[in-house]
This record gives C-alpha cells, structure tokens and sequence, in this order.
C-alpha cells in the first residue's frame, strides 16, 4: 500500500532528477523515503499490534482462570488466527473442567471410602482396645493400674484424633446437618486445634444449594484455614457466609503476613479446580488494616427457582 501510493507520487508528480543530483533534488528524495518508511513502520506497527496481544496472552494464559479472550481485529488474517486461538481456549477450558470434575469426584469417593475404613476398622479397634484396658485396670492393682491408665488415655487420645480424621475426610454433618453446622464444628475444630481466633459471620437467610456446591464451599473453607494456620502466621481468622441476589459468597480473612509469594500453591490451585467444577469465582486478595493480611472469596452461583 505505501509503496504504491509512493509510485503514483512519482509518475503524477512534476518532478524531475538532474543528473548530477543537485542538492535539492536529494533532500526531496531522502525526505521522500524517510516518508515511506516511517509510514510502513506505522502500518506495521498497527498491523502486527493484534499479534502481539496475542503472543502475551499465549505466555500468561492460565486454564483455571476462564474467560481470557481477545477481540479479533486487525487483517482478515489476523482476525481468523485470534478466532481460532479463543476457539481452541474454548475446547481447552471445556476439557479441564471436564477432567478436574472427574479428579476431584474420584478424591472425594476415595476420601469416603478411607473415612469408612478409618472409622469402621481403626476406630471400632481403638474402642475394643480401650474396653479391654479398662477391665484390665479395673482388675489390676497398683502400680500396674496406673500404667493401664496411663496407656488407656493414649489409647483415647489416638481415637479422637481418628475421629477428627474422619471428620476431615468425609464432613458427615455436611450430610446429615447442611452447610452452616458443618462449617460451624469444622472451625471450632480448627480454633481447638490451632489456637487462632475464629470469628464466624453466617447469615441466617441461606437458600438451599446443591449438594456439590456445599460440598465445594466446604472443601475452600477448610484449605483457606488450612492456610491460614500454615503460612499466614495469623493470630485471627473471620469466615463469613453470606447471600447476595445470584450467589452464595463464602470469605475466609486472616489477619497474617499477606500473599507473599507470585506463584500459588497446590493448595490454592485446588481451590480455583473446585471453583470450576461449579462455575463459581473464586478471588484471592490481599487486606490492611489492622495487619497486612490475605481474603479468600468464593461465590457460588444459586439455582434459580423453577416458575
């Protein structure tokens, strides 16, 4: 395009070169290409612009963040090429979902059948053996019933602590008692466990949800504690549960050391996996005051009511 808009300059121009070249003529036609190029570097520039929006989003794009597109403009090239990109993200984003669905699925049965085993063979053993040190001690006389009861309370600490397994495993009061009670003993767990300050804000007004989605909620909340008490180094926690016009929002705020680290973790990577598998959005910020610390936020969209 440039060059011809330059030819037709030349040939419709009344314009002539000397020969010798004298001095005029040759700023003319230096400033002439000068013209051309700068011109071309322009159109390139705008051209090629499409591309390399295109190559940044190609080094950045991250498949448990859906959604990364590019309006396709520029040549007709161009266009097609960033088309087919956002076309082959579509398919990308659409496998993962499927594939993480079926990862996370599985953990959960296998997480149901290792609570089972827990609780069904560890724990009945446990409690048979706790049964059986206390008719012994009952029978025995001292010293050696104090060593019976000495190894008797070991014995009931290793339950309990089976137990809170099982309960971290498969959360049956999720089952049994809905979202609010489950997330209710889950942190008065985690603040017997840790020691942090557990504050819990739940409205009262909660519509009814998926069994999958409580059961996501659930999951996010006890990674963010479980953050929180690993790498915030927080003295308090706030998990609030609240419900606006399309969602169920789920914040879990520490008051610890904030995101130190660009590259997230296994842990946060599973969350943004579960907040796929039900199309919820899942945000991770930083908070101040009074400490620099770190906000999980979770909203899980609700089922429309059927007219």
């Amino acid at each position: 395009m440039v060059l011809g808009t330059a030819t037709g300059l030349l040939l419709w121009a009344p314009v002539t070169v000397s020969v010798p070249v004298v001095l005029t003529e040759a700023i003319i036609l230096l400033g002439g290409l000068a013209v051309l190029l700068a011109a071309n570097a322009a159109l390139l520039r705008w051209g090629l612009a499409p591309l390399d929006r295109l190559t940044g989003l190609m080094t950045t794009v991250d498949l448990l963040r859906p959604g990364q597109r590019l309006p396709a403009r520029g040549g007709a090239e161009v266009a097609d090429l960033i088309r087919t990109f956002n076309a082959m993200l579509d398919r990308l984003e659409q496998e993962r979902a499927t594939s993480s669905a079926r990862v996370l699925l599985a953990q959960e049965a296998e997480r149901r059948r290792i609570a089972q085993e827990l609780h069904d063979e560890v724990g009945q053993s446990l409690t048979a053996v706790l049964l059986a040190l206390k008719r012994a001690a009952d029978e025995a006389e001292e010293p050696l019933r104090g060593e019976l009861c000495q190894v008797q309370e070991i014995t009931r600490e290793s339950l309990d602590e089976v137990r809170r397994l099982v309960r971290r495993l498969r959360p049956g009061v999720l089952d049994d008692l809905g979202l609010v009670s489950a997330l209710t003993s889950l942190t008065h767990d985690f603040a017997t466990h840790t020691g942090l300050r557990v504050q819990r804000r739940f409205a009262a007004d909660l519509p009814a949800l998926e069994p999958e989605t409580e059961l996501v909620l659930y999951r996010v909340a006890q990674e963010s504690l479980t953050n929180a008490a690993r790498h915030a180094d927080a003295e308090r926690v706030v998990v609030a549960l609240q419900h606006t016009d399309d969602a169920v929002v789920l914040a879990v705020t520490d008051d610890g050391r904030g995101m130190k680290a660009a590259r997230e973790g296994a842990g946060i990577r599973g969350m943004r996996e579960r907040a796929l598998l039900i199309g919820a959005a899942l945000d991770i910020s930083p908070v101040s005051a009074p400490r620099t610390g770190t906000q999980i936020r979770l909203a899980a969209p609700v089922p429309r009511k059927q007219s």
